[in-house]
């Protein structure tokens, strides 16, 4: 390894080894030895990637949980098993399981329209007369909120209260009707808001006592900083530059934790979860959930009829993909935000389980699938291995460097765009506010308009309409702000489809 923040894999053999369970057997331990050795070798040629964590269940055996490379460049803190990775979008199969808790107790019926027990404020009473809880958390809601969505998730900027008036932004989608899959965060942003409105109860709170602490995941947590305060949180990266990955501007926060993406946790946590999910409730020989409770939440709900990448997704259940991994039934979530991507799947006839967490997703994301898909063609014993490995890894590096080429190619691009705005700058500066989208800030520095919407901050770049601008709020996914053209001064302006006034 010749890069500084690989450094600390050095160290993983002996932590590999020492987490691993005696009683394995000599296939397990040349596992554990293969797949250290094909791990580095990806890391090393990948290099982009500061940290990986991963957990490999097999049955009711912990046969792998350890890191790898560093956790933040910033800090040279070292990846152990019990460092914590933000998990995104895998984060549904948690706060699923909370509300399927509820329903196996009676205290909340998944399949009762919305409409007979919510009691936020503006209901769309119309909405919510045929949509239910399993329709919300399976993406067949035929719904959208992305006011709620965006300030849950991105801007950080919101409050019960204000979650629970934003209910009455709720659309029905004209091109995903009720019944059809369409996958989101606002299904799950709204029922763990209309949950609270009634029994009063965060999100967090609900996931922390119905799923965290009965399975003893006790290092995983919805509060970043609670997280911070007890041990090394991995941070995102971006790894598209040429200098090597940096840290990403945009990491997450309290407030932008929310039920559809927002948990951290570690290797030693995820295969606790995975022994739940492969075992239906029972863990270490102790059934934990009732029968058939987790079962449940693996059932079809939804068709998916997609792909991604090597897997096929056939269908959704209660917070999981359903569909095949070549020709094994594969369950499995993935998430990503600004620099971290998590990758959970087991397959159920096999009884086992892989969860890799990597904190790089600029353009190489995909190094979280390859080491799961190894693991997997390990135990099926697929004779050409290595060399098929070889030649995946190739791959995925080709397509880092056209990932950072494209991205090198649209930064250079925007930078040969002429202004379009025809005032001074200080005409500009101010506070404009939307009912449902929050607040957009907008200050002078040093020559250059900086703009700020809740937690999220970026300098303006031009772009090509009279009187707009471009801002990467989140990490190379560019925004559109049009200013409105009359006057002298700005007096609203355009964000994401909605209205600003200056106040």
């Amino acid at each position: 390894m010749t890069h500084p923040f690989r450094l600390a894999a050095l160290t993983a053999v002996a932590v590999l080894l020492a987490a691993s369970p005696a009683a394995a057997g000599p296939d397990a331990a040349r596992f554990r030895s293969e797949a250290d050795a094909f791990i580095r070798r990806a890391m090393d040629q990948v290099g982009v990637v500061p940290g990986l964590s991963i957990a490999v269940v097999d049955g009711e055996e912990v046969v792998l949980a350890v890191g790898y490379g560093v956790a933040d460049l910033e800090t040279g803190a070292p990846v152990d098993a019990d460092t914590r990775f933000y998990i995104a979008s895998s984060t549904k199969s948690f706060t699923a399981l909370a509300v399927a808790a509820m329903a196996a107790r009676g205290e909340v019926d998944l399949e009762a329209p919305l409409a007979a027990w919510s009691t936020a404020p503006g209901s769309p009473a119309d909405l919510f007369a045929s949509v239910s809880l399993a329709d919300l958390l399976s993406h067949r809601s035929g719904l959208d909120n992305a006011p709620m969505s965006f300030r849950a998730a991105m801007s950080g900027e919101h409050t019960p209260e204000v979650m629970q008036r934003l209910v009455a932004a709720t659309v029905a989608r004209d091109d995903t009707p009720h019944g059809t899959f369409r996958y989101s965060n606002a299904g799950y942003n709204l029922a763990t808001t209309l949950l609270e409105a009634r029994d009063g109860r965060d999100w967090r709170v609900l996931v922390r006592d119905e799923v965290l602490r009965p399975i003893g995941m006790t290092d995983t947590t919805g509060w970043v900083s609670e997280a911070r305060a007890g041990s090394v949180v991995a941070a995102g990266h971006l790894g598209h530059g040429q200098d090597g990955p940096v840290r990403s501007p945009l990491q997450k926060v309290d407030s932008t934790m929310q039920s559809a993406g927002g948990l951290v946790s570690t290797a030693d946590d995820m295969a606790r979860w995975l022994e739940v999910q492969i075992n239906d409730g029972v863990l270490d020989g102790r059934r934990i959930f009732p029968a058939g409770l987790v079962a449940s939440t693996h059932r079809p709900l939804a068709t998916n009829n997609a792909t991604f990448g090597p897997y096929v997704r056939e269908s959704y259940g209660l917070g999981w993909q359903i569909g095949r991994y070549g020709d094994d039934v594969l369950i499995h979530h993935f998430g990503n935000f600004a620099g971290s991507r998590a990758h959970v799947s087991f397959l159920p006839e096999r009884r086992l389980g892989v969860v890799v967490m990597i904190n790089e997703d600029a353009v190489a994301g995909g190094l979280a699938d390859l080491v799961a898909n190894y693991v997997y063609d390990w135990h099926a014993g697929r004779a050409d291995l290595e060399a098929a490995y070889d030649t995946a890894l190739a791959g995925l590096v080709a397509n880092r460097d056209r990932a950072r080429a494209s991205i090198a190619g649209q930064q250079a691009d925007r930078a040969t765009r002429p202004w379009m705005l025809a005032r001074p700058l200080p005409a500009y500066v101010g506070t404009y506010e939307s009912q449902v989208m929050g607040t957009v800030r907008v200050a002078e520095r040093d020559g250059a308009l900086v703009v700020s919407v809740g937690v999220m901050e970026a300098a303006a770049e031009p772009f090509t309409r009279p009187e707009s601008i471009r801002v990467e709020l989140a990490p190379l996914q560019g925004q559109v702000i049009l200013f409105a053209a009359e006057g002298a001064t700005a007096d609203s302006l355009v964000f994401l489809g909605e209205t600003f006034e200056r106040r």
